[in-house]
């Protein structure tokens, strides 16, 4: 039986925590600028989640998985949150490829738009509620 990380809406969260994930250190350079950059929608987010805020779930921001940077990274769970903006329009393969690879290693992935964060943002994390829910519940 897995370790309860937390519960939500009373039902037991289990932890998924996925080792040896691959890491890329020529990415490091690239992850300070990002961080940086502070996309208005990852500042949203952010503030919803950083500091345990989300229940008692422990978020990292802009992580090195493999090749690629993912926007939020659940370690204990083995979750990838990615918001998507007007520029993943034009990067449907890319996504779709690097989406796979993730899925490769074993994470669960939960997308959500950009639009959804300025504008949603409540419906918003209630559907990541559903999600782990679905995902990781007991």
């Amino acid at each position: 039986m897995k370790e309860i990380l937390t519960h939500i809406n009373g039902i037991p969260i289990r932890i998924n925590f996925v080792e040896h994930l691959p890491y890329n250190p020529q990415l490091k350079s690239l992850l300070h600028g990002k961080r940086k950059a502070g996309i208005l929608s990852e500042v949203i987010f952010w503030n919803q989640v950083r500091a345990k805020s989300f229940h008692n779930i422990d978020f990292d921001r802009q992580r090195i998985i493999g090749n690629y940077i993912v926007d939020f990274y659940v370690k204990k769970l083995g979750l990838v949150i990615e918001i998507d903006g007007w520029s993943h329009d034009v990067k449907k393969d890319y996504d779709e490829v690097r989406q796979k690879y993730l899925e490769s290693l074993g994470l669960k992935i939960f997308r959500i738009t950009d639009f959804d964060v300025k504008n949603n943002l409540g419906r918003l994390m209630k559907d990541l509620e559903d999600f782990i829910v679905e995902n990781y519940g007991c």
